[in-house]
């Protein structure tokens, strides 16, 4: 298999310097920013202080400085969070989209500097900050719409498409599994919903790849059981989408708009037995 890579329009960067910018970090994002090395990236979110999901992200080192991969829509809120936390905290912030390239690439290893092995999953492959002109070397570009197919086929969400601001749990969507939480760090902002949610197994819905068969729907268009509304569908890409879907209702007969609905459970994805 060769190594392929494609750029990824929808994504914003956003650099944090400073003697101060790893606390200032750790006490913000859901996963440890220790973690983060010269050749290691992590995958974290940005909570409210009731534990819902207001944005994800990918974090990787360059020189003195962090690099935070965003969602471009959500990025100029984000930003306007930390400078608002960031008090008398010893860091910089500033969007440096215009000087950077965000892409995702899949297929052989490579060890080119700036390239990092996707945090969530192996079968992800890399992530790449790079600056603007450098691209992925020995590597075959493809359309977006390739890496999209490839991403929604394992499961992966795009917070910016397939989670609602304020109201999506970060376990509903994958992020333990998906290596996004550090159980083991200190307290960071909505920690304390995102623990009880998983100690005490309060799972009744999970975000799905579903097969479609018939016309994509829409996304946010509700997914039906006979009269029950039991999901909704997100991001999507030929006969595939993402979707949040309860639990009890995995095993029924599943649509959207007319169009017929087959869930497809990631194997790195771990159930409920009961479910």
């Amino acid at each position: 298999m060769s190594l392929s890579y494609c750029k990824l329009p929808n994504r914003a960067v956003l650099k944090i310097e400073g003697e101060d910018r790893l606390d200032f970090l750790q006490g913000l994002i859901s996963n440890d920013i220790n973690k983060v090395t010269a050749t290691d990236g992590i995958y974290a979110a940005f909570l409210t202080p009731q534990g819902k999901f207001l944005c994800d992200f990918f974090i990787a080192q360059e020189n003195d400085a962090l690099l935070l991969d965003i969602d471009a829509e959500a990025m100029p809120a984000f930003k306007k969070k930390l400078m608002m936390y960031k008090l008398r905290a010893n860091v910089a912030i500033a969007d440096v989209s215009a000087q950077y390239d965000v892409f995702a690439a899949f297929g052989d290893k490579t060890t080119q500097s700036g390239v990092f092995a996707d945090p969530r999953l192996e079968e992800a492959g890399y992530r790449a900050i790079l600056p603007n002109g450098q691209d992925i070397e020995n590597a075959e570009p493809v359309p977006f719409e390739t890496y999209e197919l490839m991403r929604i086929q394992l499961g992966l969400p795009d917070g910016g498409r397939d989670m609602t601001v304020e109201k999506s749990i970060l376990l509903e969507n994958g992020f333990d599994e998906l290596h996004g939480v550090d159980w083991n760090k200190g307290c960071y902002m909505g920690q304390e919903l995102t623990a009880r949610t998983k100690y005490r197994a309060l799972i009744r819905k999970r975000l799905f790849p579903v097969m479609i068969e018939g016309d994509l729907p829409a996304p946010g268009t509700e997914i039906t059981s006979g009269d029950k509304v039991v999901g909704e569908i997100h991001s999507g890409i030929q006969n595939m989408a993402l979707a949040t879907l309860k639990l009890d209702a995995l095993d029924d007969e599943l649509s959207a708009n007319g169009a017929k609905l087959t869930p497809k459970k990631p194997d790195w994805m771990i159930l409920p037995e009961s479910a």
